[in-house]
């Protein structure tokens, strides 16, 4: 008796094992409800489902994150209002769509102009170290009155300056031109020349072949040639001003958020943190084998953007960034911090890192 007693214990605790901890099949396991504004084709969708992955492995099966894309319970750019009214419990996206809400969104992507000269990097620290991730809070919650919680997780860029039907030498080439553009920097392009037109990534290509546009931009490398912007256009500039630290957000309900259990919350935060290094670093690498494809096997002539016209973006752009802060105080609140870190961070990496181009020219002298 005492000995089937003892074994009926050791089985009960064995039980009561399996059933509390993670990753066992008797776990209870949460399952979140999320959805893209990306299409499952590109690689920015890839980051999502990334992120997804190790967050079941971290868990060990006791969170999961089903990813959905763009469109699968609602049009990719209303994701924000569906996290909010809790028809998704989050969203993968990119804080830029929301513009017309308030143009404040458009800097915690990093924002056009360079971000004062931040990295990716830098632009990390001024979330996480110079009060950005607060800042990120109270502009959905706050500004825009929504019941989010957000975090940083899709590194994608540097972009590229853009694709033409003709060599392009100054902002003057330029004007008359109907290009893909979206966001503020629309805005800085229309006020340098260009008509620009606004649509999503999947209307880019239908709009060039039937002569709607004359040019666009999307991101460079890999994104743009997976869509076929190789098919129509042979001259591709980079670099680019406009989103060279873009940086694109995890959104989630909050009554969501606040209901996950603190090591659950831990699991979701480590894992966009590795996402956002290990997605990009890849990510990077399948950039490079696409320009060598799309130079050697498609015949594209890729360019060096022409100083002057990073110039006069960032001209253009300092005075719409003054303009919306003089009408809009948060706007001006979230520039002035990025500006204050950027001041204190950028001068030192111009001092302690030599020039990009300096080695690489070295081992890898330009082509002439």
């Amino acid at each position: 008796m005492k000995r089937t007693f003892a074994f009926a214990a050791i089985a009960a605790l064995g039980l009561g094992l399996a059933t509390a901890w993670p990753g066992t099949a008797s776990a209870q396991t949460r399952v979140l409800k999320m959805q893209a504004t990306w299409p499952a084709s590109l690689t920015l969708y890839e980051n999502f489902t990334y992120w997804a992955e190790r967050v079941d492995k971290l868990s060990g099966g006791a969170l999961k994150i089903e990813a959905m894309p763009a469109g699968q319970v609602v049009p990719a750019f209303e994701v924000l209002d569906a996290t909010n009214k809790k028809v998704i419990d989050g969203a993968h996206a990119w804080a830029g769509y929301w513009t017309g809400k308030n143009k404040t969104s458009i800097l915690f992507t990093g924002g056009p102009g360079g971000t004062f000269g931040m990295d990716f990097i830098d632009a990390m620290g001024w979330m996480y170290y110079g009060g950005g991730w607060e800042l990120y809070q109270d502009f959905y919650q706050k500004e825009l009155k929504l019941n989010l919680v957000v975090f940083p997780i899709l590194p994608a860029g540097p972009q590229a300056f853009g694709w033409f039907n003709k060599p392009i030498q100054t902002v003057a080439d330029m004007k008359g031109m109907k290009c893909r553009q979206t966001g503020m920097a629309g805005e800085v392009w229309q006020s340098l020349g260009f008509t620009v037109v606004n649509m999503p990534g999947g209307e880019i290509i239908p709009s060039a072949q039937r002569g709607v546009i004359d040019c666009a931009e999307w991101v460079g490398g890999v994104e743009d040639m997976r869509l076929g912007f190789h098919n129509v256009w042979k001259y591709h500039y980079s670099p680019g001003v406009h989103e060279n630290t873009t940086i694109g957000e995890l959104v989630f309900n909050k009554d969501v958020w606040d209901s996950l259990k603190p090591q659950e919350r831990e699991w979701i935060k480590s894992a966009a943190n590795e996402a956002f290094l290990i997605w990009w670093a890849k990510w990077q690498k399948q950039n490079a084998e696409a320009l060598k494809e799309l130079q050697e096997k498609h015949g594209v002539q890729v360019l060096t953007t022409p100083p002057e016209i990073l110039r006069e973006f960032l001209k253009g752009w300092d005075k719409i960034a003054a303009a919306e802060s003089a009408k809009n105080p948060f706007f001006k609140k979230v520039l002035e911090s990025q500006k204050a870190y950027a001041s204190l961070v950028v001068p030192m990496k111009r001092a302690y890192f030599p020039p990009y181009s300096f080695v690489a020219n070295y081992y890898f002298p330009p082509k002439k």
